[in-house]
């Protein structure tokens, strides 16, 4: 959930997918996979939940609402992948960024930071 909606831009050649919420806003019972999931650099699918409206709404609960959507449309089941990284902030306490783990879409976690003090 970035407002940026960037983690994918360096697979994407820097191009800017749409997200997960923004076509569940437009296309709500119309979405299909294709919508949501594109081939980048070297086969990677990418897929960008995305957030609320500025201003309104949880954060955490527009993850909830992008693994819905994915569980709903069986993207896992689809694509098979052998790996899934999620790129998650840091800087929140909301449980709905827990919801990977909780809900078993994570075996391991990892977590990587940098230097800087705001990720501390």
């Amino acid at each position: 959930c970035d407002p940026k909606a960037d983690s994918t831009k360096g697979l994407m050649g820097g191009k800017r997918i749409p997200t997960v919420l923004e076509q569940l806003r437009a296309r709500d019972d119309e979405l299909k996979l294709g919508d949501i999931v594109f081939e980048g650099y070297g086969g990677v699918l990418c897929v960008e939940s995305g957030g609320p409206m500025p201003g309104v709404g949880c954060a955490g609960r527009g993850i909830i609402s992008a693994f819905e959507k994915l569980a709903e449309l069986r993207a896992f089941e689809t694509y098979q992948p052998d790996i899934v990284i999620y790129d998650v902030l840091g800087d929140v306490v909301c449980g709905g960024f827990a919801m990977p783990i909780r809900e078993g879409y994570a075996n391991e976690v990892f977590i990587v930071s940098s230097g800087e003090m705001m990720a501390i």
